[in-house]
């Protein structure tokens, strides 16, 4: 079984709010928004941003955009206090997306 990256089936955009942030997965293709969702899960993407996270802020959510081919996320905790009050280099969480598009996907 081959993989290939998730930034091969769709790009990110990120939001941030206090210290949650939400990251965005659109499929480039239609046909590609399936795959996104039997395996991009809620699971998947909490161990992926394990360390950063912070179990006590609640769990990580999905919201599925069936629509336009989207899956939103969101991630409570992991800009740990926000932009006014992180001393994190990315408090706003732009890098998180990209971050996330380097899942493996199966072909």
């Amino acid at each position: 079984m081959s993989t290939i990256r998730l930034r091969q089936l769709a790009h990110s955009r990120t939001g941030d709010k206090g210290d949650t942030s939400n990251i965005s997965v659109i499929a480039f293709k239609p046909e590609d928004y399936r795959r996104l969702v039997e395996q991009l899960t809620v699971e998947r993407v909490t161990a992926h941003f394990a360390e950063l996270l912070d179990p006590t802020a609640g769990p990580v959510r999905r919201y599925e955009w069936p629509n336009v081919h989207a899956l939103n996320f969101v991630l409570p905790g992991i800009l740990k206090g926000g932009v006014t009050r992180s001393l994190v280099l990315d408090a706003h969480g732009k890098a998180l997306g990209a971050a996330l598009l380097d899942i493996e996907m199966t072909e």
